[in-house]
């Protein structure tokens, strides 16, 4: 009976890693090579801490049960035993060189960024993502795109509550991605489960990932560092598509930014209404603003300050033109020139002075902001 029992107990042992394979509570398996080899060795792992509980414990139990004073037992007496010694050393040392080999093997792997097929900058601001794709001329950000009603319970929250974006990093599958790291303010850390990547961002320094995807999909994941008040808003898109797919990709984000160029110089010469500008600056405040400033323009006390009667977006235009542009040194406000358009320049310029009570009356068109910008540039 007893033999049968210690055989269930192996069975259950040695299928775990099967049962906990799609379990909710176990390392996900992923879908890239590297991250199958972590998998793998996590269960491995486990299988060994799990085998290493078992004989200890039994031991120990046989031990109390086979050798307790009911039984008459008395305690042996004896120290100092070279052989035992020596065993109990070894057989550690012995297993902890089993466990190093994989790993050590999975870890080369994951640092190796060589012979790369494409290059994408990966650089973290408070709150967003910016990718470039160096020798494609193609770059953009990555701005959570959850609604502020989901967020503040003003309606369901939908299957990606915080896990959206406006603008997902695209990768081909079967091709080499390397990834450099780098952070515009605060320690960041770009984390995709599926990849097994998660590397920080640090400012000042470039830090380098990889990958390699298997299957076409949708991928998600966040900022691991805690980065700031909205470090829960930041969160990580992938798009993973057949290469041909990427090829066509790229080439509609060269003449997308092509038209949009193209568009922002039509701009200079047209006049827009305010309520054009007015709803396009609510859209631009609730994606750029609203997580500093607030929803409301009042912004939070002594660390983000408020909009309402606030003496730069009421006061001289130009000031206020600056700081979008080129932000405030020493603070959390960030330059906006190469995150924005000058025409969503324009237009949040001119919601924030004609909301919330400021009713200015002012309307700011992209020419102006372009004016300003030439301007300095002159200087």
């Amino acid at each position: 009976m007893r033999g049968r029992s210690f055989a269930c107990l192996l069975v259950l042992l040695c299928i775990s890693p099967m049962a906990f394979a799609n379990s909710d509570y176990n390392m996900r398996k992923g879908v890239t090579d590297i991250s199958h080899s972590v998998y793998e060795l996590h269960m491995t792992i486990f299988l060994i801490c799990c085998v290493i509980g078992l004989v200890v414990f039994s031991i120990m139990f046989w031990a109390l049960i086979r050798h307790r004073k009911s039984k008459g037992a008395v305690a042996a007496q004896f120290h100092e035993s070279t052989k035992v010694e020596i065993i109990w050393t070894a057989i550690p040392f012995i297993i902890l060189i089993l466990m190093a080999i994989p790993a050590t093997k999975t870890l080369i792997a994951m640092e190796d960024t060589s012979k790369a097929d494409i290059t994408i900058k990966v650089t973290g601001s408070q709150w967003k993502w910016h990718y470039e794709y160096l020798g494609h001329d193609v770059d953009f950000f990555s701005v959570m795109s959850t609604p502020m009603s989901q967020i503040n319970n003003e309606e369901s929250k939908s299957e990606t509550y915080l896990l959206d974006v406006d603008n997902r990093l695209v990768i081909p599958t079967h091709k080499k991605v390397r990834f450099l790291m780098t952070s515009d303010d605060v320690i960041h850390s770009w984390w995709v489960p599926d990849f097994a990547v998660k590397k920080d961002a640090n400012p000042g320094f470039i830090n380098e990932a990889w990958t390699n995807v298997n299957e076409e999909g949708i991928y998600r994941g966040q900022c691991a560092e805690l980065c700031g008040k909205d470090h829960g808003f930041m969160p990580v898109v992938v798009e993973a598509i057949s290469p041909e797919a990427f090829d066509t990709w790229l080439e509609e984000q060269k003449r997308a930014k092509e038209v949009a160029a193209q568009e922002a110089e039509a701009l200079l010469s047209q006049t827009l209404s305010k309520a054009e500008l007015m709803s396009e600056g609510e859209s631009v405040y609730m994606a750029y603003c609203a997580a500093c400033h607030q929803p409301t323009g009042m912004g939070l006390p002594g660390v983000f300050p408020g909009l309402v009667n606030n003496e730069v977006v009421k006061g001289d235009l130009s000031k206020h033109i600056d700081i979008l542009l080129n932000g405030r040194p020493g603070t959390a406000m960030q330059a906006f020139a190469k995150q924005l358009s000058v025409k969503q320049i324009a237009a949040v310029i001119t919601y924030k002075r004609n909301s919330w009570g400021n009713d200015t009356g002012e309307v700011v068109q992209p020419n102006q902001v372009q004016a300003f910008i030439d301007n300095n540039k002159e200087e």
